[in-house]
């Protein structure tokens, strides 16, 4: 019991830290040796950017665990690395099915347009000047009006806000899976990353002496259940790929033996 405590104690909260770079990493480098993001959610990116930057500033307002924070500010890093590279190595516009396709369009499959197309503008600016402004107002508020970033209500709003962002981050990524019936694009150590970090951060969360906000839990609880689903995808969509690429070879298998029973 002691050397679980301990393991509570000090390896949660290191492998808390260094899991924005265990779990992104494998990903970064894949989209970069392939020189193709495509079948990566860029909202990925958007949701981890928003969520920590969310964090950072709750912290001033709830001085939580220090490890944690420290998780954030290095999630953001490793977030605008992945971003960058998955810019970079958008799929060009291409032809398929006599119909033109252009990356991250606005317009996707259920006919849904996001207003200005947001997070689907096919220059890298925009979404850079986005993060700006978004760090931009939060540092104002922060700054300039106290009385507010003081406030409990602003507060727990920043908290509530950013870790519910979180905790969605696995929906664009289930969502695109769903709809291409395929885990194509997106690594399974990124899936494995986030299962393990998930044990981690549940019993930090619940075991742990130091101060961790309810917020935090909550929505680890949420994010572990659709972590789990999108590995339930994986073993879904991965049988599916398994037969469709054993039938032909199981067809090929047995054509000698028909064709001796025709010939004879």
């Amino acid at each position: 019991m002691y050397l679980i405590s301990l393991a509570l104690e000090y390896g949660a909260p290191m492998f808390l830290i260094t899991s924005p770079l265990t779990s992104y990493t494998d990903q970064i480098l894949s989209i970069h040796r392939s020189r193709n993001s495509g079948g990566f959610s860029l909202d990925i990116p958007l949701i981890m950017l928003v969520a920590s930057i969310l964090k950072v500033f709750y912290w001033f307002g709830h001085y939580y665990s220090l490890s944690l924070l420290v998780q954030a500010v290095i999630m953001i890093g490793v977030q605008i690395v992945l971003l960058k590279v998955a810019l970079d190595n958008r799929p060009s516009p291409g032809v398929k099915n006599s119909v033109e396709h252009v990356p991250f369009s606005n317009l996707d499959e259920k006919g849904f347009v996001r207003p200005y197309e947001f997070w689907q503008w096919r220059s890298a600016k925009p979404y850079w000047m986005f993060l700006a402004y978004f760090v931009g107002a939060l540092s104002f508020v922060q700054i300039l009006l106290p009385p507010i970033a003081r406030s409990d209500l602003y507060v727990n709003l920043l908290g509530y806000a950013g870790l519910a962002v979180e905790a969605i981050l696995p929906l664009p990524q289930i969502i695109a899976n769903h709809r291409t019936r395929s885990c194509k694009g997106f690594r399974v150590s990124v899936l494995a990353a986030w299962i393990l970090g998930d044990v981690m951060k549940m019993s930090y969360f619940f075991c742990s002496k130091e101060v961790i906000p309810w917020a935090f839990r909550l929505c680890g609880m949420f994010q572990c259940v659709c972590d789990l689903y999108l590995g339930v995808q994986f073993w879904m969509y991965s049988r599916h790929t398994l037969r469709a690429a054993g039938g032909p070879r199981h067809n090929t298998a047995s054509w000698p033996a028909e064709k001796d029973i025709r010939m004879t």
